[in-house]
């Protein structure tokens, strides 16, 4: 859903195959193989015609030509990989609407995972991520009308519509003993890409750590993840939170590593073509290569996240911390054909800067933690220290004589001290917040060891 044409998943990519005509241009014709000479590249193109006048003249029912066509060029295109696609009037619209980064939908990214139609990742604050629905979950069912077979702009198709409908998904999700439905009622979706808190590691002296949720890569991702920064000059380190990330623009991805690596290869794409060969390279100009990093990823990590993740870790740059991600590495690009239609095509695939792929690979973090809560303490027992003893049985006598303890005219109502915490809930991470995710946990805890190992180094 975020990766339908160039400017969304390649932005900065030199438009060799936009604007050009299906079969128009040298450029998209078909290079003979080495394999295969004209005459069986004839013979293959005459066995389609005869097929396609067969059906024509002796199908059981009367076809159109036009449609006939579409249905061969959508199967053609399905079967050469999950992201390439044919699109007729609508699903071209459709992917117009799209790029706008606000539109009337559910709020998932799906893929196709083993010929299964599968979330990526639902996306925060969407009506999907308040059903739950869960990156990993295969829809079986959209309404009544099964997915199997089903191309994914068909199913995006399907699960688009107007705000304030309802539409019901059926899911196999991992452990669950049969299928559960979902409703969801469709809304507006806003995508807010970048989402700042802090984590207070010394009240005193003001020292955090600035955690970023990071949901799409859009074209708002880096200045705001510069704001971030410069409202925070005593962060000691920084969280970049890629969870359910699906990814976005490819020059979102580059200028943010930019941001944290100042040499060598960010990422590169390879095609067949040599117009789709590019190698993205770091800048030392306004590069923070000091400041201790940790990202979170997991399986719904895909595309852009998975090249910041990658690259971030093959340069050393950063810790990686969570589950493996999704393993989306190649490049489409959208293909006019005449003024409705379109094609979209899978022209390149991503490589990181050691030369490894992500495509059906994904990025193993360095610290795999699997999402769950952080075990807690046995507090049943009194635990209290010698020097402390004293003045915890006076409060306790002081309870049952009724008496109030000396400051406690000095404390703030109750309603007082709920907004108070609602405020302040808003910009920092609570204790609670970070015990209910042990991944977010296990992130803080490997950046205080980068924090005091970069500070001793000092």
């Amino acid at each position: 859903m975020f990766e339908k044409n160039r400017n969304i998943i390649a932005a900065g990519f030199a438009a060799t195959l936009a604007g050009a005509m299906m079969m128009g241009t040298p450029l998209l014709q078909a290079k003979e193989s080495p394999h295969q000479s004209s005459e069986s590249k004839l013979e293959a193109y005459i066995k389609f015609t005869k097929i396609l006048n067969l059906i024509e003249s002796q199908y059981v029912d009367e076809v159109n030509t036009s449609a006939l066509i579409n249905k061969a060029l959508k199967g053609l295109m399905q079967n050469l990989d999950a992201h390439s696609a044919f699109m007729e009037a609508k699903d071209f619209k459709d992917l117009t609407i799209q790029t706008k980064g606000e539109f009337g939908g559910l709020g998932i990214v799906v893929g196709m995972r083993n010929g299964a139609l599968t979330v990526i990742a639902p996306i925060d604050d969407t009506p999907a991520q308040r059903a739950g629905v869960k990156a990993g979950d295969i829809i079986l069912k959209i309404d009544d009308k099964a997915t199997l077979g089903m191309s994914i702009d068909e199913a995006v198709s399907l699960m688009r519509g107007k705000p304030k409908t309802p539409i019901t998904l059926t899911l196999v999700r991992k452990g669950e003993p049969k299928p559960i439905k979902v409703k969801i009622v469709r809304d507006i979706i806003k995508i807010q890409s970048v989402k700042p808190k802090v984590i207070t590691l010394d009240p005193k002296t003001g020292d955090e750590i600035l955690y970023l949720k990071i949901t799409s890569f859009d074209a708002k991702v880096v200045d705001e993840v510069r704001k971030a920064i410069a409202a925070h000059p005593k962060a000691k380190g920084y969280i970049l939170d890629l969870r359910n990330n699906p990814g976005g623009l490819l020059d979102q991805a580059v200028s943010l590593l930019d941001l944290f690596v100042d040499e060598g290869v960010l990422v590169s794409q390879k095609g067949r073509n040599k117009e789709e060969n590019q190698v993205y390279k770091a800048h030392a100009k306004g590069t923070d290569t000091q400041t201790p990093i940790v990202v979170l990823v997991n399986g719904g990590s895909a595309s852009a996240s998975e090249i910041v993740s990658g690259a971030l870790q093959d340069t050393r740059r950063a810790v990686i911390v969570g589950e493996k991600t999704f393993g989306k590495g190649s490049v489409q690009v959208v293909v006019p054909v005449g003024k409705e239609e379109g094609v979209k095509l899978t022209v390149a695939r991503y490589y990181l800067p050691s030369g490894r792929t992500i495509q059906n690979k994904g990025v193993t973090p360095d610290i795999l933690v699997f999402p769950g809560k952080v075990p807690q303490e046995n507090n049943d027992s009194l635990s209290i220290k010698e020097k402390d003893l004293k003045k915890h049985l006076q409060a306790e006598l002081e309870k049952l004589d009724g008496k109030k303890p000396a400051d406690a005219n000095t404390t703030k109502s109750p309603e007082a001290n709920a907004t108070a915490e609602a405020k302040k809930s808003k910009k920092i991470l609570s204790k609670k917040q970070i015990n209910e995710d042990l991944q977010l946990k296990s992130a803080i805890d490997v950046l205080k060891a980068l924090i005091l190992t970069n500070e001793r180094k000092k």
